[in-house]
């Protein structure tokens, strides 16, 4: 499991409406490969509202249809969850991921 993989995970909480949803991973490399039970994510929805914390992907991303991943909806998966890996995002994309994360948690450089 590496940064910026991207997988389908079942029914992730009670709250989600979806049998399934695509989550990326956002947790930095040394935590996915600790010992840690868990992974920080960010979900990925069909919903785009052009905000500046979503990233625009879609079939060149290995997924079914244009979505986008949500930097405002964070949440720690456990690692055991993500076992339907779907593909990884381009360089590209991940910088886009990594300015959309710093937007997010309002990090200024």
């Amino acid at each position: 499991m590496r940064r910026g993989d991207i997988f389908r995970a079942a029914k992730p909480s009670s709250l989600d409406p979806k049998k399934t949803r695509y989550f990326v991973v956002v947790s930095r490399q040394a935590l996915i490969e600790a010992d840690y039970s868990t992974v920080i994510c960010a979900p990925i929805y069909t919903a785009y509202h052009g905000l500046h914390s979503q990233v625009p992907v879609g079939e060149n991303d290995n997924l079914p249809h244009a979505s986008s991943i949500h930097c405002d909806g964070l949440v720690s998966l456990p690692k055991t969850m993500l076992t339907h890996f779907v593909g990884v995002l381009s360089q590209p994309k991940l910088n886009e991921m990594n300015q959309a994360l710093k937007v997010a948690l309002s990090i200024i450089d």
